[in-house]
């Protein structure tokens, strides 16, 4: 694709980054085939090449109108179309860069920016987030649906004692293994504490120590695809001045959240214009694993049980990492049923669940039905996002895959 990027933005190297991306573009059209809302939709404007046709006119004219960018909102980044194109185009990153400039442009609804202004105030401010989290729990048959369906209908996932009991042996015949640092997440912490209860049991098994930074902030996932790039960058800077220090002492940052751990990964993308951390974000980034790599190494027995897994778009299209969930279970001895469109988003992505509700919900709806119709007695995911969006209409138990292994432990 040949472009002419506006005189006032050439010298940004963010622009220069995604001018680059535009370039790799070849208008092939493969990723329409399996853009989510392109599917939903059908408008050439609301799939990948529609969108990077938007963007280049964005860049070469520094100016979006309303409802071109109403199309770039209507995206969920949700990846699927990296993984099939042919040519490498890195859609999210381009994405990523374009929703910032044309946040100079583009003056939103008094609601919306109120809306997003709440979700930027609160969801990474645990002090703020938990309490109001206990009180939506609490108060959810009062609540609208938009904001009912966030919060889980479920008590946690209860894990035994006897399965703890057997972890805890395990971990006491075996030799010293991995040092973790466990990342606990934002939205994780409130409303699926559950998650990091199950991972530390399994992961005593393997023999691994443990450890938690108390003083943990967001990882700026939210603010970045919210189009707050300066503040989403001072975030990274935090967390990676918080964890930098310790990485002689570990081997490896886990994330169990997979929206927290690609973004981590990416952070020397994020970061690449920062002289004083890009260093720094390639040392952490290169620490961070998902779950499912650290324990794809491992074996664990686990009672039988039918269940579906959901991988999520920012572990299957943003990590790469496909199948190896469902590699972990049945070497478990759980049973995994077939599920089709596998490759396509539940509708959660973010906060894309609360500012596009309408979309979000036909997503949900098709995905559920995949999931659900070969009769799994369980739903599993790899995201506390994707986790509530499932849990909001799912007819079956949805947890995180973490947790079922630890609750089926034998």
């Amino acid at each position: 694709m040949q472009t002419r990027i506006h005189a006032d933005l050439e010298n940004n190297a963010d622009i220069r980054e995604a001018d680059k991306i535009l370039r790799s573009c070849v208008h092939c059209g493969f990723c329409t085939a399996t853009c989510p809302t392109y599917q939903l939709l059908g408008d050439e404007l609301d799939g990948p090449r529609g969108r990077i046709y938007l963007i280049k006119n964005l860049l070469e004219e520094n100016w979006i109108a309303p409802e071109a960018n109403a199309h770039l909102d209507r995206c969920l980044t949700c990846r699927a179309c990296e993984t099939t194109c042919p040519s490498g185009v890195r859609y999210g990153r381009l994405l990523d860069i374009a929703r910032d400039v044309a946040s100079q442009h583009v003056s939103r609804p008094a609601g919306q920016r109120l809306m997003v202004f709440l979700l930027r105030l609160v969801i990474p401010r645990r002090a703020l987030l938990l309490p109001l989290y206990n009180l939506g729990r609490v108060f959810r048959p009062l609540l609208p649906n938009l904001l009912a369906k966030n919060f889980p209908r479920r008590r946690r996932h209860e894990i035994s004692n006897t399965a703890i009991e057997q972890a805890r042996a395990s971990a006491g015949k075996k030799p010293e293994g991995n040092r973790i640092l466990l990342l606990q997440g934002c939205v994780q912490r409130a409303a699926t504490p559950g998650v990091n209860e199950a991972l530390r049991i399994l992961l005593e098994t393997t023999g691994a120590s443990v450890c938690v930074e108390a003083s943990e902030g967001c990882c700026g996932a939210l603010d970045y695809h919210l189009a707050a790039h300066v503040t989403a960058r001072s975030r990274m800077r935090a967390l990676l001045d918080l964890l930098a220090p310790r990485l002689d002492n570990i081997d490896y940052i886990v994330s169990s959240a997979s929206g927290c751990g690609v973004t981590l990964k990416e952070y020397p993308a994020a970061l690449s214009g920062d002289p004083e951390y890009i260093a720094k974000a390639e040392l952490v980034a290169a620490k961070v694993v998902d779950v499912a790599e650290l324990l794809s190494t491992f074996s664990f027995s686990c009672r039988e049980i039918n269940a579906a897994v959901h991988t999520p778009c920012t572990l299957q299209h943003g990590q790469k990492i496909d199948g190896t969930i469902e590699s972990i279970l049945i070497s478990a001895g759980i049973r995994i049923v077939a599920t089709r469109d596998r490759h396509l988003c539940c509708g959660s992505a973010g906060t894309y669940s609360i500012l596009q509700p309408t979309i979000s919900k036909r997503l949900l709806a098709g995905k559920l039905d995949a999931l659900q119709e070969n009769n799994p007695e369980v739903i599993v995911t790899a995201n506390v996002g994707c986790q509530l969006q499932l849990d909001s209409g799912a007819s079956v138990p949805v947890m995180h895959w973490v947790e079922l292994l630890a609750r089926q432990l034998r």
